[in-house]
């Protein structure tokens, strides 16, 4: 039995002994030389710095989207004043008042351009054109009163207008129904 025990013993030890190896070996493992340590905080450094020019590029379009979008609300205000005033130009020419017309005219004229340089643009839409749901709103059908007219634009019951790239109200139309 002593052959059997010595032999457990020397079983005993090699286990005890082995895992210690193990436990030296992850511990090398676990150790990253300096320069490894260099390299993660060169990359850590890398990463931040591109996170906070992303966050500079995502803050200046943001500032610049605030202010299109609060000359947007002013603009939408505005537009019903743009069409009274058609109206009332279109009445005016009825009277044949020249003075009357011509001041109204110059002043109408300057709102326009005053507007147009804030980017705002009108959306042109003419007798013929082929309705577009994107682009065109359409309010009514009616029978077409030619066949070229079917599924086109009769009429423009209320102009559109665009602010830069974006419509922020749609022309109202009429169109032919097939």
């Amino acid at each position: 039995m002593s052959t059997k025990e010595n032999k457990q013993e020397e079983e005993i030890k090699d286990s005890e002994n082995n895992p210690q190896v193990n436990e030296n070996q992850d511990i090398d493992e676990v150790k990253p030389t300096s320069e490894e340590l260099i390299q993660q905080e060169k990359d850590k450094y890398l990463r931040l710095f591109a996170e906070f020019e992303n966050y500079k590029k995502r803050t200046s379009k943001e500032r610049i989207e605030l202010f299109k979008t609060a000359s947007q609300e002013l603009m939408t205000s505005l537009l019903p004043i743009m069409d009274d005033f058609d109206r009332g130009l279109t009445e005016i020419k009825k009277v044949k008042d020249k003075e009357l017309l011509k001041g109204m005219q110059l002043i109408n004229d300057k709102f326009k351009n005053t507007l147009t340089q804030k980017g705002l643009t009108e959306i042109e839409v003419n007798k013929g054109d082929v309705f577009d749901a994107e682009i065109h709103e359409a309010i009514t059908q009616i029978p077409a009163p030619s066949d070229k007219l079917k599924g086109k634009v009769i009429d423009a019951v209320e102009k559109g207008y665009k602010l830069g790239d974006k419509i922020i109200r749609y022309p109202k139309v009429v169109i032919g129904q097939s």
